[in-house]
């Protein structure tokens, strides 16, 4: 989490890759919604200047999504323990 927050101070995008149902429950008020299987089809959107920090409900579908971003050319990360290890630092969720 801390890497993160690193990261997203210094202008890193957050996208969140879960399902548009789980994104209704609550989300990190920066996150961009690009759920996983849109993205396996698309980057667009997706700025490659700069870092880009996955998350997903628990840290699986978020680090697929930082090993696929990387394969075309991304700085990309994942966010360990997802939007349960977000909450559980006590950052913002809307």
């Amino acid at each position: 989490m801390a890497e993160a927050k690193e990261l997203l101070g210094s202008g890193a995008t957050l996208i969140d890759v879960r399902s548009a149902q789980e994104w209704r429950t609550g989300r990190a008020p920066q996150a961009k919604h690009v759920p996983l299987d849109r993205l396996q089809t698309s980057t667009a959107g997706i700025q490659k200047t700069r870092p880009v920090i996955a998350v997903c409900a628990s840290g699986v579908r978020s680090g697929s999504a930082a090993r696929l971003l990387a394969e075309k050319g991304y700085d990309a990360y994942s966010v360990r323990g997802g939007m349960a290890a977000w909450r559980h630092a006590g950052e913002p969720v809307r």
